[in-house]
């Protein structure tokens, strides 16, 4: 019994992770070059129901290699440690209501929680690039804030689609493998 949910666990974090890449390559771009895609929702719902090291993993993973394949590669060790950081702020929220919501609003308290982590690791991101890139700090952050209408976009439609789809996933879950999904 012990090695069939070692082996599931396995299984469900490369399915996350895949679906992580898949929902990223989902995407819409915009005038900005960013672009507005479905991976983060996969990384919180991986989070939500796998739990936080499990969920984060499979999120960093899938867009580690998304940016592989698609020429971020520079980026690419940013977003492991960035879905570790999101994924932390995701499961502190999913912990107040002890890692089992009940309610829509719960599921959407946790995704503007979330939302928050993500605009504020891409504004972190971007200033330290644009001092990397030689700007002093207050052109630095003000360049960075002109890139988060599509972050902003991205964190809007993660709460949407995991209000959404959270429940009946967690259901079909908890009914395909027998075992309690948070």
């Amino acid at each position: 019994m012990q090695k069939d949910t070692k082996i599931q666990s396995i299984v469900l974090v490369a399915l996350f992770t895949a679906l992580t890449v898949i929902g990223t390559y989902i995407k819409i771009p915009l005038p900005t070059g960013a672009f507005v895609h479905l991976g983060n929702a996969v990384l919180l719902l991986s989070v939500l129901l796998l739990g936080y090291v499990k969920g984060s993993l499979a999120g960093g993973l899938g867009f580690f290699i998304f940016d592989l394949m698609n020429g971020y590669a520079t980026e690419a060790p940013y977003f492991i440690l960035e879905s570790f950081i999101v994924g932390a702020a995701a499961y502190g929220a999913f912990v107040l209501f002890k890692k089992h919501p009940t309610k829509l609003y719960q599921i959407i308290v946790i995704g503007i929680i979330t939302g928050i982590a993500k605009v504020s690791m891409t504004q972190i991101k971007n200033t330290v690039m644009n001092l990397i890139a030689g700007a002093d700090f207050g052109p630095a952050f003000v360049g960075a804030a002109a890139k988060l209408p599509a972050t902003l976009i991205n964190v809007t439609l993660t709460v949407v689609i995991v209000a959404v789809v959270y429940f009946p996933l967690r259901s079909a879950m908890k009914r395909t493998f027998r075992k309690e999904f948070h």
